[in-house]
């Protein structure tokens, strides 16, 4: 079956709120991670709350391809037996990630210093993203990594390269390039420390010292040795902030909202979306906190306030840059202007973020002002009409939730890709109150 016969609509009717108790899907990050280092662990490591979407799936099978047994999943449920450091084989062909840039950025660190070669690969989408910013600092500590002529996949990775560890200084924030050095440093002779120029979540660092290996932090470097191990156990995944923030942007929007989102991962670098909205006026108050496997949780419970606009504060930028699109539908439904600088990254995402989200808001009679490294957006009144998602998952969601606030309906198309981060989002924000229906592509209603 080709991308376009499995390509689906949405179409949001306007008006309504949402309502209940519940809990969004395991964290996409955390689920990645708990994969990777439980296959190179020392015995076997029981996973529960694992998200099973697209992207986590695609790091699952390809840690099957190289040798590891893996029971489920089954409601979340993993038992992953672990061969340890340098017990994976190679792999049968190429792994194909799908369009899991979390992915391919990761296994090239992990997969940098094994005696085999390998081949990383994905979808039309993942093979346009740039992998250079994680190709280039591996190859200073001695890896062999060939791209594409533009710096894209496939990556084919070299085997039998000792690698050397080093200090690096990161020109851009990002966890993916922060952890994808570490993972590398593992196998290093010497320390290998990297620099973030802003705080980034730090699912790795935290996740390694839960399997009893060594991770060094100062200021804003973290560090790691190549002569340690790491042991099984076990790991409950949080629910993903970043598939919260459509919720928790659609009750702060929609007159009347009152929802608590249950067992939400709030790592501190992960919880600008609550941050950047309370700096907008939202009423959100997290309730029962506490720490499960050395990630911090907690229930956010939600209910709708008139919201402000405002200039972005930059140092928030790193800690919600996956939740901008839910954001910037936030400053659609606010009173004045909001202003972002400073996310550049936004631009290689799943797709052009800022461009498809500022061509979806004027779709919709919103005005949007793209800029290099932001956007400029004048809360107004939405009046529905048709938005393209070019096939990115948090677009779609974000314009979904859209109609939550829109004078007429919202059509939003290709949103084939939802899965990949949320399984189950059709479902419960029907439950939750969202007026929510799926065609396939071209469907009329």
């Amino acid at each position: 079956m080709t991308d376009q016969d499995r390509s689906i609509d949405f179409l949001v009717r306007p008006g309504g709120a949402l309502h209940g108790r519940f809990r969004v899907p395991g964290d996409k990050s955390i689920s990645h991670r708990a994969v990777m280092l439980g296959a190179l662990a020392d015995g076997t490591t029981e996973v529960s709350g694992f998200l099973e979407g697209d992207d986590a799936l695609a790091t699952l099978a390809a840690i099957r391809q190289l040798g590891v047994t893996v029971e489920g999943p089954r409601h979340g449920r993993l038992r992953i037996e672990g061969v340890g450091l340098h017990g994976l084989q190679p792999a049968d062909g190429p792994l194909d990630l799908g369009n899991s840039g979390t992915s391919m950025r990761l296994l090239a660190g992990l997969l940098a210093a094994q005696p085999f070669d390998s081949i990383l690969t994905g979808d039309a989408s993942l093979r346009r993203r740039p992998m250079r910013r994680v190709t280039e600092p591996l190859a200073q500590m001695g890896a062999r990594i060939e791209t594409g002529p533009e710096g894209t996949a496939p990556l084919h990775i070299r085997g039998g390269q000792a690698l050397q560890g080093i200090r690096y200084t990161m020109p851009v924030a990002s966890a993916q390039v922060k952890s994808a050095l570490l993972l590398a440093g593992l196998y290093a002779e010497g320390e290998t420390w990297v620099q973030e120029p802003a705080p980034t979540r730090d699912h790795t660092e935290r996740m390694l010292e839960g399997f009893g290996y060594p991770v060094e932090r100062t200021g804003n470097w973290c560090g790691v040795g190549g002569d340690g191990s790491l042991q099984g156990g076990e790991i409950d995944v949080p629910a993903d902030i970043s598939s919260a923030a459509f919720f928790i942007v659609g009750a702060s929007i929609a007159t009347g909202s009152d929802v608590v989102l249950e067992h939400v991962g709030i790592n501190p670098t992960r919880t600008g979306v609550i941050d950047i909205l309370g700096h907008m006026g939202a009423d959100i108050e997290i309730r029962n906190r506490r720490e499960v496997g050395g990630e911090p949780v907690g229930d956010v419970r939600v209910q709708a306030r008139p919201l402000h606009g405002l200039t972005i504060p930059e140092r928030l930028v790193p800690l919600g840059i996956d939740e901008f699109p839910a954001l910037f539908v936030a400053a659609a439904c606010a009173h004045g202007t909001t202003l972002l600088r400073g996310a550049a990254e936004l631009r290689v995402k799943e797709s052009d973020r800022i461009a498809v989200m500022a061509e979806g808001l004027q779709a919709v009679g919103i005005h949007a002002e793209p800029r290099d490294d932001g956007i400029l957006i004048r809360g107004g009144r939405i009046r529905g009409g048709a938005v393209d998602s070019h096939g990115d998952h948090r677009i779609a969601m974000a314009f979904a939730m859209a109609g939550l606030c829109s004078g007429a309906e919202i059509t939003v198309r290709d949103c084939r890709n939802v899965d990949t981060s949320f399984p189950g989002f059709v479902d419960l924000a029907r439950e939750a109150g969202l007026d929510l229906s799926v065609l396939a592509a071209g469907e009329s209603r």
